[in-house]
């Protein structure tokens, strides 16, 4: 079943394109209109299989952005209230994601994403008309006349894209570091006191605590949240009103920064217009710059799950200085075995998002003149790399790091055995005469205090009051206030 192409889009020449189908050639169950249908079998790349198809975070933006614009038009008595209306109440249901399927286009389309933008115009257009015909009104609502009024993909496309990233970072990524952390420092405080082995080049080196291993992890991912919330920042800045190459031609004077006030009591963020519309449309330097803040999260993240691999390594025949969660069987031929899993999928999505920065960098590096034209990209690239992050960290959180637990016996039996302690005789007996103590140890499979007897250089006595490993580890997280409280947390 087709429905006939109403007049609300002109149908593209026919002739000049065969092997699509006609403009009206349009299935009766969808709401979107010519340009859409055409889009679909121009660019069969996946997107109707739900395979690379556009985020809907940027069709929910798109939608936002129309339901603003529209209410910006009707105070300006360019609407009548009811069209408004009518285009408010089309854009909420997209937003409410009852018209999600109404959405079929792939990423890979015009760079500009335009297609997807049409797309979202001509769904609320047909839902508009729909709801005003239910009402009786003698009105309709047109795609680019009315939705589309003062807008260009060029300036509502990037704008989407900002909002939909903002958007995702304050609800999704933020919450789930933040509690990434919470559960981070509980675990530095619990073992602050806990004495380990260090490791430098995966060998052996001086002590330090359980909890100060931890606080280093935890104070990485502070920084990461820190910057990618200061480029965040950067993405409350929108191109709108630059419409088409920049100049806002067809936008009225005040009527984007009246569409971007309106999306900031909708987003409730503090949105302004870029202060140069001219580099808004042509680069997309601050989205660049936000997944590359995701790039060095991603990179702390590949480091910490590395680490619990590592320490989490045996349990018989490796490091085995903590222990994780029995999740699920870790082989099928294997029984009993158990393998850090929650850390394996971390660095694999870690990797993901270092991929996609170098597409988003590349992508970034190549607007020409007055537009970039690799938007759809960038947008893909960015809000997937938000979406897998902020889900592994959530993952990794409630399945690894809550039942994570130091094996305290393994770590004092790594450290007992640990030739480095030498290093806390260097002061005394000097830097070569500690080298001579740590190699005939090695050497003789002896410990380092009948190793120093035997060499003459101190007694046994005075080798255990200088060889203590729990006053080598420094004060930070040991000692010092208001870093863990009295009971051992975070204060």
């Amino acid at each position: 079943m087709t429905r006939p192409n109403e007049k609300t889009t002109p149908a593209f020449d026919p002739q000049s394109s065969k092997h699509v189908p006609e403009a009206a050639e349009i299935p009766s169950e969808v709401l979107w209109g010519p340009h859409t249908e055409r889009t679909r079998h121009l660019f069969p790349l996946g997107g109707e299989r739900g395979e690379m198809r556009m985020p809907l975070e940027v069709v929910y933006a798109i939608a936002l952005v129309k339901k603003a614009a529209a209410r910006v038009w009707a105070r300006r008595g360019a609407f009548s209230p009811a069209k408004a209306e009518a285009i408010a109440a089309a854009a909420d249901e997209i937003l409410a994601g009852r018209h999600d399927g109404q959405f079929p286009l792939p990423v890979w389309q015009t760079g500009s994403g335009t297609h997807t933008h049409i797309n979202v115009n001509e769904v609320i257009s047909q839902r508009a008309n729909e709801l005003l015909a239910a009402r009786g009104a003698d009105e309709r609502v047109h795609p680019y006349d009315d939705v589309n009024r003062g807008q260009s993909s060029n300036d509502v496309f990037p704008t989407a894209v900002h909002i939909a990233a903002r958007t995702l970072a304050e609800q999704r990524l933020f919450p789930a570091l933040e509690e990434f952390l919470a559960v981070l420092w509980e675990k530095a405080c619990a073992y602050r006191s806990t004495v380990k082995l260090g490791r430098t080049h995966l060998m052996d080196a001086v002590p330090l605590t359980f909890g100060q291993e931890i606080s280093g992890w935890a104070a990485l991912v502070e920084a990461d949240l820190r910057r990618i919330r200061e480029a965040a920042e950067e993405l409350e800045e929108l191109a709108l009103g630059g419409t088409a190459v920049g100049t806002g031609l067809n936008a009225p004077d005040g009527f984007a920064e009246e569409v971007v006030e309106e999306l900031a009591r909708l987003t409730g963020f503090p949105l302004r217009r870029a202060g140069n519309p001219f580099a808004a449309l042509s680069g997309q330097n601050a989205l660049a710059r936000f997944h590359g803040a995701l790039r060095v999260l991603a990179a702390d993240l590949f480091k910490i799950a590395g680490d619990v691999r590592l320490l989490a390594s045996g349990p018989r025949g490796g490091l085995g200085e903590i222990r994780l969660p029995a999740n699920e069987a870790g082989s099928s031929i294997m029984p009993g075995k158990v393998n850090p899993t929650q850390a394996e999928m971390l660095q694999m999505v870690a990797v993901q998002v270092m991929g996609y920065d170098a597409a988003v960098g590349f992508a970034a590096a190549l607007g020409q003149l007055e537009l970039t034209t690799f938007r759809p990209l960038v947008a893909y690239n960015v809000l997937t790399s938000l979406k897998l992050l902020a889900d592994a960290v959530r993952a990794f959180t409630a399945f690894a790091l809550r039942g994570l637990e130091a094996d305290e016996r393994a770590m004092r039996g790594h450290l007992s055995r640990s030739l480095m302690l030498v290093t806390a005789l260097s002061p005394r007996i000097g830097y070569e005469r500690a080298a001579e103590v740590a190699r005939l140890a090695h050497r003789e499979g002896i410990t380092l205090r009948e190793a120093a007897a035997r060499l003459g250089v101190l007694s046994p006595e005075e080798f255990d009051q200088l060889v203590r490993p729990e006053d080598m580890v420094g004060t930070f997280l040991v000692r010092e206030a208001g870093l863990c409280g009295d009971e051992g947390t975070p204060g």
